[in-house]
């Protein structure tokens, strides 16, 4: 299944005391899901961190999933993280630059999971900072034509938010095919679609802001064309 899934979340934005109500959690973990925690307690990790970790990985499958099931309604406890894993020795890294960037996850402290839509398994990588989580979802446990990134920026308006992040990916692209005239838009099913000259080519791309955290993802076209 060719797709991307891809979400941020701002840790100085959320809610830790909510977070950590039953009411709250229960609306994001299953039942299933809330032992995993206990390896990541182990780790210094606190409570409110892992359910926004989780939720980060659910809204990302929802993301790739959706792509190819326009229909497909985003409720998190459908979607069940059956596998999560801490990296050896694991200790919260500070975020102390304004970009990241990576092709893959090797050299990249992430966690990976396995997570389930119904029949359907996916894997994701994450990367959790001490002010962000970044999370992209693949297919299969690869993700070495998998390009993803990451930015601090100053607003947190929607309208900048959304022009931010649209010219973060664009800057990317460039880097990457060269100095094409690339847009972003949405299709009816509110996918965002890549746009090259004005013509829709088949990379797809993964598109996520929340707060003064902007984030994208996309496939690499091996074929180096359009």
């Amino acid at each position: 299944m060719i797709s991307t899934g891809n979400d941020v979340v701002a840790l100085s934005a959320i809610n830790a005391a909510r977070t950590n109500q039953h009411k709250f959690y229960s609306k994001v973990l299953t039942d299933s899901e809330t032992p995993l925690y206990n390896e990541f307690s182990l780790a210094g990790i606190p409570f409110e961190n892992f359910v926004w970790l989780l939720w980060s990985i659910k809204e990302s499958a929802y993301k790739f999933l959706q792509r190819h099931n326009p229909g497909l309604v985003f409720t998190p406890v459908k979607f069940v993280v059956e596998e999560l894993r801490l990296p050896s020795a694991y200790i919260i890294e500070k975020f102390d630059a304004i970009t990241e960037e990576g092709i893959g996850f090797n050299g990249y402290p992430a966690l990976t999971g396995i997570i389930a839509s119904g029949e359907v398994k996916l894997h994701s990588c994450s990367l959790l900072y001490d002010k962000l989580i970044s999370t992209v979802i693949n297919d299969a446990n690869d993700f070495e034509n998998t390009c993803w990134g990451f930015k601090i920026i100053s607003g947190t308006a929607h309208e900048n938010q959304s022009k931010e992040v649209r010219h973060f990916l664009i800057e990317r692209l460039n880097r990457l095919y060269g100095e094409f005239d690339f847009r972003v838009d949405k299709n009816e099913n509110g996918c965002p679609v890549l746009f090259k000259e004005n013509e829709e080519i088949g990379i797809p791309v993964s598109l996520s802001h929340h707060e003064n955290i902007i984030g994208y993802s996309f496939m690499i076209d091996e074929r180096g064309v359009f």
